[in-house]
């Protein structure tokens, strides 16, 4: 695998163009996409916008392992960036990509890697509601690691 960084935390703009350069070769035959955006509702409230915020050293470090497992476990290469900040209706807060030699592998990667992010990654969401209120979603926190 490359040494290029595949995964990453910003507060910059995320889409295609962030991770799908990161994987493809020549034997792939399959490049997968995942792009994650902001909805305009959530357990039946409008909302208007949303905040992520995030511990960026450690989330970097939970990516970059996510990312790792993802490749080792497809055969194949796996890009992931996750924005933070203040995001509005429609607005990527995070993108994935994977390439392998055949499709099922490739779909697994990125699936595997949301759903790990969902479990894993220490970014937290802060819904902005259309009546005014923001309200902190419920979420997982993860384990302090030895290092």
């Amino acid at each position: 695998m490359s040494t290029a960084r595949t995964s990453w935390i910003t507060r910059e703009t995320i889409g295609a163009e962030s991770v799908l350069p990161l994987v493809g070769g020549d034997e792939d035959g399959a490049v997968t996409l995942f792009l994650g955006v902001v909805r305009n509702h959530n357990d039946g409230r409008a909302v208007n916008g949303m905040h992520y915020d995030a511990y960026v050293d450690m989330a970097e470090d939970m990516l970059r392992a996510i990312v790792h497992e993802a490749a080792a476990q497809s055969g194949g290469r796996v890009a992931a960036v996750h924005r933070i900040g203040d995001l509005a209706i429609g607005a990527v807060s995070v993108a994935i990509a994977a390439s392998t030699p055949h499709r099922a592998q490739s779909f697994d990667a990125c699936r595997y890697v949301i759903e790990e992010i969902k479990k894993r990654l220490p970014v937290w969401k802060r819904e902005h509601y259309i009546e005014g209120d923001a309200e902190w979603l419920d979420g997982h926190t993860p384990e302090a690691s030895a290092r």
